[in-house]
């Protein structure tokens, strides 16, 4: 792939598209494939400790053998707001696109790196990975813990990105 083309990116949960949205194609080292794009939702969604909304830049970071996803968040004055890591299954990147499966646990990081945050585990339990494929369930449950312990070193989010 070249850089500084615009590539779509597919999230899918549960066998359906969740959202699909072009973005800038930045740089792509072979595993790690690094995306910009606005905030391509509609509105504002406050989440009570960040909101996301009209003009916020979010750039991606996808890995094709890490069970998770990257997304370092700013305003559109450059302002980092912080970091939101989705549990994935590996990313899968072609000529025509990036797809990406949500596994509904997602990790929130502040800018500081002083407020760490795990969501959305009650969606994981009830979503039936752990009992339908428990190899990707103990997988995506790692990542999260890895991700998590990452969060909380002097070196955060961003030692992995580098």
């Amino acid at each position: 792939m070249t850089a500084s083309r615009t590539i779509p990116v597919t999230l899918t949960k549960a066998g359906r598209t969740k959202i699909r949205y072009p973005a800038e194609l930045l740089a792509d080292t072979g595993d790690r494939v690094t995306v910009r794009a606005p905030w391509a939702a509609e509105g504002v969604r406050d989440f009570g400790f960040v909101r996301f909304e009209p003009g916020d830049v979010f750039t991606e970071h996808f890995w094709r053998s890490r069970w998770y996803a990257i997304k370092e968040v700013r305003t559109g004055g450059g302002v980092l707001k912080g970091w939101y890591c989705d549990i994935t299954r590996p990313t899968v990147v072609a000529e025509d696109g990036i797809l990406v499966e949500d596994l509904d646990l997602d990790l929130w990081v502040s800018a500081d790196g002083a407020t760490v945050i795990r969501l959305d585990e009650d969606e994981f339990a009830a979503s039936g990975l752990p009992e339908t494929d428990p190899a990707a369930a103990a997988a995506a449950l790692a990542a999260l813990v890895a991700l998590d312990e990452q969060a909380r070193t002097p070196a955060g989010l961003p030692a992995l990105l580098g």
